[in-house]
């Protein structure tokens, strides 16, 4: 019999467990831009790594590519043939590629050239999805997965030639073996729950941090709904978060529905910034958060 949990209701409930204290002397209006890889956006709530969007409305990847580049905010894609990468791009979103940890890693390469060709301005790796919950290799979609070794990792960082993001990071064992490989940076996430039990990104973000010294910035991804919750991710030392799941039922009302709710987010995230003295993403400060104890 296989036990059950909820990973995404423990990461929910160690989102609400966070306190914060306000500080409001010599506070200023906030800001919320952030520059990543280059590039400028008004915001550091991203969308996540999402595929198949199909089932929410047929042009469902595009509308939220769309919905990405209307509301200054970085953009990640997951799974999805080429045609459909070169669709989103054209968008003018700024995207990041994550591509899955396919068995043949010639299949691995063709799909960093393809999405370096088209424009993302970074690629990446779901390091987490090679195995299924039997303990073998996994098989997405009829396509066979397998684990990388960071070897592996450091030939894709390589060939890829931007910067090349490890996602599903959940310990500071994985944070150093894929800086060690070269990765330009981490997503911290259990993948909506892959596995039960999944320790909550926020309880170890900040041990991943100093795993890497601060080297390379890292993002948080499951369960963000609000510009609250963004903002311990931010104030716990994180570079920027992602929002897929709280943005999906959106879809089907079009980019600007998506759109807007980026920007309340973001509104919700200043709100909080200008009410803890935080004129800026780069002065958050971890020291206004405080775990309930009652």
């Amino acid at each position: 019999m296989q036990l059950t949990s909820n990973s995404d209701k423990i990461t929910r409930d160690f989102f609400d467990s966070l306190l914060i204290e306000t500080r409001y002397l010599d506070a200023t209006i906030p800001s919320t831009e952030m520059t990543l890889f280059g590039e400028t956006f008004r915001t550091p709530i991203m969308t996540a790594a999402l595929s198949h969007l199909h089932h929410t409305t047929q042009d469902g990847m595009t509308v939220y590519a769309q919905a990405a580049a209307q509301s200054g905010a970085m953009h990640w894609v997951g799974m999805g043939s080429e045609n459909e990468l070169e669709m989103i791009v054209a968008t003018g979103a700024k995207t990041i590629k994550i591509i899955k940890p396919h068995a043949d890693n010639q299949e691995v390469f063709r799909k960093i050239e393809h999405a370096v060709k088209v424009g993302c301005i970074a690629v990446g790796m779901d390091i987490d999805h090679a195995f299924n919950s039997d303990g073998g290799y996994d098989n997405v979609l009829g396509l066979p997965m397998k684990a990388k070794s960071t070897e592996e990792l450091a030939e894709f960082v390589q060939a890829a030639g931007v910067p090349f993001i490890a996602k599903g990071v959940l310990s500071p064992h994985d944070a150093e073996k894929s800086l060690k490989a070269g990765c330009a940076g981490m997503v911290v996430s259990h993948h909506h729950g892959m596995v039960q039990y999944a320790v909550p990104p926020l309880m170890v973000l900040r041990d991943i941090i100093s795993a890497t010294g601060g080297s390379v910035p890292v993002f948080v991804d499951c369960g963000i709904e609000s510009g609250m919750d963004a903002y311990k991710c931010l104030a716990l030392g994180a570079k920027a978060v992602s929002v897929g799941r709280h943005l999906m039922p959106l879809l089907k009302e079009g980019p600007e529905a998506v759109a807007r709710r980026i920007e309340e987010m973001t509104a919700e995230l200043a709100g909080v910034m200008a009410r803890t003295g935080v004129g800026s993403l780069d002065k958050m400060d971890s020291t206004v958060i405080h775990r309930r104890t009652f």
